[in-house]
């Protein structure tokens, strides 16, 4: 793994650990639904963040590797599709 992606990415998912920790007190304590709604939203913007920062590292990496060697590069367009088709749900 790319090491500055690495840290990156670390860091977004301590901030959502964190953002979960705070939506969970907020449900607890029965908080304002607007509220607990938009926290939740926050949240899932913070998983794109995320999301997206490891697909990077893969591009960067794994599907750079793929596409030089001869025979790879189906495997690396069917991880792509598979993983465009779960996001466009």
């Amino acid at each position: 793994m790319n090491q500055d992606i690495k840290k990156r990415a670390v860091h977004r998912a301590k901030i959502i650990e964190g953002q979960m920790k705070g939506l969970t007190k907020a449900i607890v304590d029965e908080k304002y639904c607007i509220d607990l709604l938009v926290q939740t939203l926050s949240i899932r913007e913070s998983l794109k963040s995320l999301t997206y920062l490891l697909l990077e590292n893969h591009l960067r990496t794994h599907v750079r590797h793929q596409l030089s060697k001869k025979g790879k590069d189906d495997k690396a367009i069917r991880e792509l599709m598979k993983i465009f088709s779960l996001s466009d749900k």
